[in-house]
């Protein structure tokens, strides 16, 4: 009786999409800046400049030692102590130091302010995701509708605006968004086309799939937990797969860029890289994921900040 030969080859409904494949990661530090530096970095913290101005503020990932003296860290203008991880803390002034001053990146201005909380106001890291932005805007040749959600104080929706797009900016935070718009007149865009709007990103993207209302690029910054306007509770791990799905529901047509990026989390940027490649797999176009870091100024060691996925045609 003659045996049945096997086929050759993994039949196609049980071969994985293409896009499920071993990424290549990424590790991005931003251009130079000249008004902000990380001078060193080690022992939990880091030393960095702002400006004229010298902070040292905690860093989990910085677990090796100072390479600079105690005689450099010292000379800081302010220290963040820390009362608990969820409770903020409070900032110790060793020199004069303003309530708030400009710095710049290019073109870009935007106001540093000490706060309840180790932030500041800008996450230096993410200039080379500005440039990013600005890249693909530039490169699509026609007019973009750009939706950051958890804008923060507005330095990606500035860098959109600047290229050449509409935008529309959420944040949960009423001071945030005042701080943004701050932003938006030091940078000289007060006439560029943003809408700036208070309010818990899943809901507004919700309502916007439901208005049938389309973006080209989104901007995705979501914190670990965080609460909206309302009180809504946002968690990552819960809700990061619905707001996905949801942000899906909303992308135009022909989608120019998606740039998702996640701080203390304890995912891997390859997780990242899955949810945007499948939240884009019926468009074409390339996903990418990593790390994105600083440079130290001192001993040259990246510290890691965040991990990212971005998808652009």
């Amino acid at each position: 009786m003659p045996t049945k030969s096997r086929p050759s080859s993994t039949p196609a409904q049980e071969r994985p999409p293409a896009w499920v494949s071993p990424p290549q990661l990424h590790i991005i530090t931003p251009p130079e800046w000249e008004d902000y530096a990380l001078l060193d970095s080690g022992q939990g913290l880091k030393l960095e400049r702002f400006g004229d101005y010298l902070l040292v503020r905690p860093e989990a990932e910085a677990i090796w030692k100072p390479a600079l003296p105690t005689e450099t860290w010292v000379r800081a203008h302010a220290r963040f102590q820390p009362l608990s991880e969820e409770s903020g803390g409070t900032w110790e002034l060793s020199k004069p130091i303003p309530e708030r001053w400009m710095v710049r990146y290019k073109n870009l201005r935007c106001w540093i302010q000490r706060s309840t909380s180790r932030h500041v106001g800008l996450f230096p890291e993410q200039a080379s995701q500005w440039d990013w932005i600005q890249e693909c805007i530039r490169a699509a040749g026609r007019p973009i509708h750009v939706l950051n959600l958890f804008g923060y104080t507005g330095l990606a929706t500035l860098a959109a605006a600047q290229a050449g797009a509409r935008v529309t900016h959420v944040d949960a935070s009423r001071k945030a968004i005042t701080w943004a718009r701050e932003n938006q007149s030091l940078s000289g865009l007060q006439e560029a086309p943003i809408r700036w709007i208070v309010d818990d990103a899943l809901k507004f993207v919700q309502r916007e799939a439901r208005r049938g209302h389309h973006y080209e690029g989104l901007i995705l910054d979501p914190p670990k937990f965080g609460r909206g306007p309302k009180g809504e509770v946002w968690e990552f791990y819960k809700l990061l797969p619905v707001l996905l799905q949801a942000c899906r529901e909303v992308l135009a047509p022909e989608p120019v860029f998606v740039i998702l990026t996640a701080y203390a989390v304890k995912a891997s940027a390859i997780t990242l890289y899955y949810a945007i490649s499948e939240m884009m797999s019926t468009w074409k176009g390339h996903t990418e994921a990593g790390e994105v870091t600083l440079i130290e100024t001192s001993a040259g060691r990246l510290l890691p900040t965040a991990i990212f996925a971005r998808w652009s045609t």
